[in-house]
């Protein structure tokens, strides 16, 4: 997509034809600057050295190769005559004829790129500032690639905020119109379908293929900028963990390649050099120290988010355990937990109040295994031959509502559990899941829910940096007690008569009103709209107080919306 930032690259390099064993005097291209199609030459180059009756030699091409039955293609610029030695004078032996190249003989076009497409889509993001309307709408375009079941996967982001999604085939002058079917935040992964038969004509969907191991070779193949033809570039797996996904906020399985990711790419297939698909580019990393390093979304996440789709009729998400782990790598650690010389595993230091697991578990139990897989002092779990990883990994092969088992270590006796696993509730969620923020207005007060994409609204791309301390430690460090609560703020005051001397008030938390606790939006709706005290009274961050008469602050509401031009004043979700 090309306005996301930290994705899509390439590196032009030459690419092989898929054919298991290719001739080796074949050649194959691929563009550099324009992006052009991707051709695999057939020319015949082999060629034999014969020697004149002078002694000098000079090269000659054969009408065929050894072990190659296809005709050599002779170049137009190719001298026109041969000529022979015969008393002294030269005469005409033969004369080849200037004939155009045919193009069809020259080279193909590799059979799984057609599978490739150009996505298209029209965005209209929601405007937090001002929630009761969105924002202007702006075109973007990526890739994508279709696979078996008539349908197209791409990346999340390529899609987000969509009022309009079409594709286009390699080759094709015709748009046609799609239907998403499910989008995943966390993985960055969405699914689309087009309803018409003839984008379905001709095409063959691509097949996915293992894990590749490091060091394996990987094509990558999309629309990035720069032109307007399928692009491809190539590299090797450079390393295989966790990585932090930037669109979903999560951490998931990936794989990093020397080749940088640009705007565009992202949804494109990466293939191995079976002409498999092995993961879906999706973003880059942008940084002075480094150069050429592009990740790509792997064969397990995306495995798992079509067969959640499938199980589920709709996307759930991928669980998580729910709590927040120690390494216990120091000796006297160990020792002070109880833990003996046989004995590996993590610490666990807080717990989801909502995860399913805070029954069972307890802080300071040790995570000694996770599903019969034992898990080390450091996190990590083997992985393949040489390799380990994190050992969320194992909880990310899981789905939403899975059973796992796991082994614990608690005062020195060894307990096992089976534990549901659930998605995660953040307090303040990564995304709003394609729906309109939600507002509440009474006097002036625009009351929100606040969010990351809220976050990144109000304060840019450094809201991490930029945003109040107190709404940055509840984002990082404080957990949801209930699945509904949520970090209720005053957004911004519509300035009024009413509400003289609250102008300046902007994104700090609301604790309660009339004092009794804000548990989220709608329950502050409520508790003021059904409000028949004398004054509305609300207790703010950092001791500030906003009180209000009762009877005034809602007969001015509806002048003040009249004057915004805005239509309620709540959000739709707030009024059933």
């Amino acid at each position: 997509m090309e306005k996301s930032a930290r994705k899509r690259g390439r590196k032009s390099k030459n690419i092989t034809d898929e054919e298991p064993n290719p001739d080796p005097t074949t050649t194959a291209t691929t563009s550099t600057g324009a992006a052009a199609d991707t051709v695999v030459a057939s020319f015949n180059a082999a060629d034999t050295t014969t020697t004149d009756r002078r002694g000098s030699k000079r090269r000659r091409k054969t009408e065929k190769s050894k072990g190659d039955d296809a005709p050599i293609v002779t170049s137009p610029e190719r001298r026109a005559s041969r000529y022979g030695e015969h008393n002294g004078d030269y005469d005409v032996m033969a004369v080849v004829p200037e004939v155009p190249p045919r193009w069809e003989g020259v080279g193909k076009v590799v059979p799984s790129m057609d599978a490739v497409v150009k996505v298209f889509c029209v965005h209209t993001e929601p405007n937090f500032s001002l929630p009761w309307q969105r924002k202007r709408q702006y075109s973007s375009s990526s890739s994508g690639f279709i696979i078996g079941g008539r349908r197209v996967l791409t990346n999340a982001h390529s899609v987000e905020h969509h009022t309009q999604v079409k594709v286009k085939k390699r080759g094709s002058d015709t748009k046609f119109l799609a239907t998403v079917l499910a989008i995943g935040t966390e993985c960055d992964i969405a699914m689309l379908t087009v309803t018409d038969d003839e984008f379905w004509e001709g095409i063959s969907p691509l097949e996915f293929g293992d894990l590749p191991a490091l060091q394996d070779a990987v094509t990558v193949v999309g629309y990035p900028i720069g032109g307007d033809t399928i692009s491809v570039t190539s590299g090797v797996v450079s390393r295989i963990e966790i990585l932090s996904y930037v669109h979903g906020s999560t951490e998931l399985l990936g794989l990093q390649i020397d080749a940088a990711i640009n705007s565009g790419n992202s949804g494109g297939p990466a293939f191995n050099d079976k002409g498999e698909c092995v993961g879906i580019a999706f973003q880059s990393l942008k940084h002075e120290d480094a150069e050429n390093i592009g990740y790509v979304i792997p064969t397990p996440v995306i495995t798992h988010f079509i067969r959640d789709y499938e199980k589920n009729g709709e996307y759930t998400g991928f669980p998580i355990l729910g709590v927040e782990w120690q390494k216990i790598e120091n000796p006297d650690l160990r020792m002070s937990m109880g833990m003996g010389n046989e004995h590996k595993g993590v610490r666990i230091k807080r717990i989801e109040p909502t995860a399913p697991e805070s029954n069972v578990l307890s802080p300071s139990d040790i995570i000694l295994s996770f599903d019969g897989i034992s898990v080390a002092n450091d996190g990590t779990v083997p992985f393949r031959h040489g390799e380990r990883i994190g050992f969320s990994y194992l909880v990310s092969q899981k789905y939403t509502g899975d059973k796992a088992l796991v082994k614990i270590l608690r005062n020195s006796k060894i307990k096992e559990f089976h534990i549901k696993l659930a998605t995660h509730k953040r307090l303040i969620p990564a995304h709003i899941g394609g729906k309109p923020p939600s507002y509440y207005i009474i006097a002036g007060f625009v009351f929100a829910a606040v969010s990351v994409p809220y976050l990144r609204s109000e304060y840019g791309k450094d809201y991490d940096f930029d945003a109040p301390v107190k709404l940055l430690d509840k984002h990082l460090h404080v957990m949801a007690e209930s699945v509904d609560e949520q970090v209720v703020v005053v957004s911004q005051v519509l300035v009024a008569d009413i509400n003289i001397g609250y102008e300046e008030i902007v994104n700090t938390q609301v604790i309660a009103f009339n004092n009794k606790p804000v548990k989220n939006l709608k329950s502050l709706a409520d508790m003021v709209e059904n409000c028949n005290e004398e004054f509305l009274k609300f207790d703010l961050e950092y001791e500030q107080i906003v009180v209000l008469r009762t009877k005034t602050a809602k007969k001015a509401t509806g002048d003040i919306l009249l004057t915004h031009c805005i239509p309620s004043a709540m959000s739709d979700d707030l009024k059933s």
